[in-house]
Order: C-alpha cells, then structure tokens, then sequence
C-alpha cells in the first residue's frame, strides 16, 4: 500500500496523532476511536494492523498489553516527498508571519501612545 493509501484513512491519521504523542496501549487507542469514529475494537485492530504491516507503527509486548509506537522512517519519506512543494506554501506563511507582526506592532503603538484612550473614557477630557 502507498503512505498516502494509508494516510488517506481519517482513522489511521486519527491513530497516527495519538501515538505522536508517545507509546499508547492498543486500549487507549481503541477507546480513543470507538468515541470519536464508533468503531468496534475489531475495527480498531485492523486499522492498527494497516498502520504495522505499512511500517507506519510498531508494537511491542509487555504481558497481555499492546504498546503501540509511531516509525519515523514512512512518514520522513512523506515529508521528502512534500518538500518539493514545500515552497508553494513557504512563502504563504512568511507573508502571514509578516502581517501578524505588524498587526502587534500597531496595537502596542495605539496602546503605548498617552492619552490616546482618554477622549474615550474621560468625559473631562471632552471638556464636560
């Protein structure tokens, strides 16, 4: 299967999101997905099995528990494989970053200027 083939599936990224966050048991995760997608744990363990057998996650035995782990390696090939459009959007969230500093810049300058509020909240400022 492609990476995208298994990236496609809401419930694989879903599982995917959960183990960034570090190792979870298969019952964290199928506790997780059975409330927010309500699948069974059946349908659970075939999503994880996809994500196994695709080198997506592992898994690792400890006693009658399931600890499940991102791989690094599939999703560095996605990203390789995204950074040659990686400039389309590059640019996009520079220009973003720009704007939300001016945006800052100008409120602390309308808020650092004295008396700037003041005709707002003083009536004696207008002279009443």
């Amino acid at each position: 299967m492609h990476a995208f083939d298994i990236l496609g599936d809401p419930v694989r990224r879903r599982i995917l999101e959960l183990l960034a966050d570090g190792e979870q048991t298969s019952g964290a995760i199928t506790e997780v997905i059975r409330a927010e997608f309500g699948l069974s744990q059946p349908g659970v363990s075939q999503h994880l099995r996809v994500l196994r057998d695709s080198g997506f996650a592992s898994v690792r035995a400890a006693g009658a528990r399931r600890f499940y782990a991102v791989e690094p390696a599939p999703l560095r090939e996605v990203d390789a494989w995204f950074g040659r459009f990686r400039r389309f959007w590059d640019q996009r969230l520079d220009a973003l970053e720009t704007e939300l500093a001016r945006g800052r810049r100008a409120a602390r300058t309308a808020g650092a200027e004295p008396g700037a509020d003041a005709d707002k909240t003083d009536p004696s400022a207008k002279g009443m």
